[in-house]
């Protein structure tokens, strides 16, 4: 049966959760609450229960993030599903598997075209005769088969291992052969309409469910002995193929017929490049291959009444309201829930019991409230649904400021912990909710648990056993010092701004940096800057003990480690504006950090040079002359190499 989204792997409330996806616009989060929005759609989303469309994430959410930080390591990651949820401890993949940029227009696929016949002209191939493949993008259950394992994609480079499914009768479709590398475990349309619309609200539910440890319900394991479930290596997929001018002139064509070319779920079609070279030249980032693209279109909506509007208190202590509806079928789910925003919208539009809202959900996923269409008076709560404690407004959100007392707050803050952790398993929010119930209300007090402790608790023998030993392979098993870091839910910072942080810094000397230490290192404004310094000294304490329990941390390696340290400008703290003319900004920034500079986007007292291209504003070329910083043109710039 279908369940509510987890929302362990986030940092955000289940409320505040909520709030979020209903927004049509990201400029107002923070970037803590956007990077944690955006993990937590990923999570949900492979837990079978997507929070939002497809293309609200990418145009609204993801587009946010880009345009503030355009190379934020988020963007070239793959969010991790819970490995706790198919009972297994995770393990590497023997191939990275890369989620797929996608485009929601015909002049998006176009652009790619354009970077795809500029590598053709770097390689000295000819981009009128290159071959392109369309297929089907299955909306299923990513995995990877290495023939004799099978691997959810996990974070794209460390899964858990399922391969039960298959000793449970589940076959390859296509050759049938195993070991075809990454593919999706899918379901038939018409055999789910038929024998499973009336247990599982939608696919991905029952694709969810087929693959966690427990033993399989009956329907679930008829379907997989029909062969109805299947895992779908992509190498098998129907496809279309030609050269790029056919591509452009019969779109819609060839778009119709791939999303009808198989009887399963499809939520786009995935276009690439078919030659090798190409491949090899245009390579990938860390997110997605860059020689592949996917085209995605769907949007259905619906009048639904609201029943009422239900509370829910964040890790942050806000209080996020969530629309219960009449159950309402849109897109083929049955939907009963939608964020609505916060509580500034709430009370503004008049959402209520008996408010009439226009329900959107596109491509295939999370639903949303696209306007009211007949208010009645707002339903907002005086009080924390949590601890009761009074709420206070801050602009337009609510907030419960009995931050250690408050239960959701602290089960919320530990359950983020281990989930960011990402190697340890059965600390879930039911198990969360039942060790703060006995009095445990921090993480450290969670790693002093007892056997005995754990027993009087209500947890039997083997579950108590279980639990120690995570916390013990939490400890010993090998983790990233940022995702430690990125555990301790600081404001502003996510687990790029970790990365990026332990780039430069060592993990214990970050708690002795100043915001113009911060400030200097790329992505970092002052703003950023300030509130980092002061979230790490509030959790400078809590931090060291934990550290303490000696935690086996692999160091991030030093920027300067993969840096040319000969060169001219070698150590030098360089910021650049204006429009280059012998290549792109960002282009040059790259180069300049492999050749050993700082790069930075603001003149300060220890910048270097000013590298000025066209169109310079005044305020940088200003700041430099103040600060007796160098100035020199793009050509003296490229000059100092020669």
């Amino acid at each position: 049966m279908a369940s509510k989204p987890r929302v362990s792997e986030a940092q955000l409330s289940p409320e505040r959760i909520q709030e979020i996806a209903a927004q049509t616009n990201a400029s107002a989060l923070s970037d803590e609450e956007l990077l944690a929005f955006l993990q937590v759609c990923n999570a949900s989303y492979r837990s079978g229960e997507p929070l939002i469309s497809d293309a609200l994430y990418d145009a609204v959410f993801l587009a946010e993030l880009q345009n503030r930080h355009p190379h934020h390591p988020f963007l070239e990651s793959i969010e991790p599903e819970s490995a706790k949820a198919f009972g297994a401890k995770t393990v590497t993949l023997p191939q990275h598997m890369l989620s797929t940029e996608k485009t929601y227009s015909l002049d998006g696929i176009e652009r790619w075209l354009a970077r795809i016949a500029k590598a053709a002209e770097e390689t000295g191939l000819d981009f009128a005769s290159l071959t392109f493949r369309a297929t089907p993008k299955l909306d299923g259950f990513a995995a990877y088969d290495d023939g004799s394992m099978l691997y959810t994609r996990g974070d794209g480079r460390k899964g858990t291992d399922i391969s039960r499914v298959f000793e449970r009768g589940l076959i390859v479709a296509g050759n049938g052969k195993r070991g075809q590398g990454a593919g999706e475990i899918v379901v038939g349309k018409s055999y789910f309409e038929a024998y499973l619309a009336d247990v599982f609200d939608n696919a991905r539910n029952f694709q969810a469910s087929i693959i966690k440890e427990k033993e399989l319900e009956e329907h679930a394991l008829e379907a997989i002995q029909q062969h109805a479930a299947v895992f779908y290596p992509f190498a098998q997929l129907p496809d279309w193929t030609g050269i790029a001018a056919d591509l452009t002139a019969q779109f819609e064509v060839i778009v119709e017929k791939v999303f009808k070319s198989v009887d399963f779920d499809v939520d786009g079609v995935v276009f690439e490049v078919t030659n090798e070279l190409i491949k090899q030249h245009v390579g990938a980032t860390r997110h997605h291959h860059r020689w592949q693209i996917a085209y995605k279109s769907n949007v259905d909506t619906a009048e639904v009444n609201v029943l009422k509007v239900t509370p829910q208190t964040s890790r942050s202590g806000r209080v996020n309201p969530v629309a219960e509806l009449e159950p309402t079928k849109l897109s083929g789910a049955i939907i009963s829930r939608a964020t609505a925003h916060h509580y500034g919208m709430v009370k503004e539009q008049g959402i209520g019991p008996g408010t009439l809202i226009e329900l959107t959900r596109s491509g295939m996923v999370i639903p949303k409230i696209e306007r009211v269409i007949k208010a009645q008076p707002p339903q907002i709560p005086e009080h924390c649904p949590s601890c009761s404690s009074e709420l206070i407004w801050d602009g337009d959100y609510l907030f419960c400021l009995n931050i250690a007392h408050c239960p959701a707050q602290i089960e919320h803050s530990i359950e983020h912990f281990f989930k960011t952790l990402a190697n340890v398993d059965g600390f879930g929010g039911k198990t969360i909710e039942k060790l703060h119930a006995c009095g445990i209300n921090s993480v450290y007090a969670t790693y002093q648990l007892t056997l005995e402790q754990l027993q009087d608790m209500g947890f039997g023998d083997k579950s108590a056993q279980n639990l120690l030993d995570q916390l013990q392979r939490s400890k010993t098993e090998a983790i990233e010092d940022w995702r430690f870091l990125g555990a301790f839910g600081i404001h502003r910072m996510g687990l790029g701004n970790c990365e990026r942080l332990l780039g430069h810094f060592k993990l214990l000397e970050i708690f002795n940096l100043s915001v113009a230490d911060i400030v200097n290192i790329e992505g970092f404004a002052e703003k950023t800057a300030a509130a980092v310094v002061e979230s790490l000294s509030k959790i400078k304490q809590d931090f060291i003990q934990l550290y303490d329990l000696g935690f086996n941390l692999t160091p991030t390696p030093r920027v300067s480690e993969n840096q040319d340290k000969t060169s001219p400008i070698a150590g030098k703290i360089i910021v650049f504006t204006g429009t280059m003319e012998h290549g792109k900004r960002d282009d040059m920034i790259k180069e300049a950090k492999r050749l050993g500079a700082k790069v930075a986007s603001a003149v300060t007292g220890k910048t270097d040079l000013l590298v000025t291209g066209a169109d310079v504003g005044a305020a940088k070329l200003n700041a430099a002359r103040e600060k007796n910083v160098s100035i020199i043109s793009e050509n003296d710039y490229l000059a100092l190499f020669n």
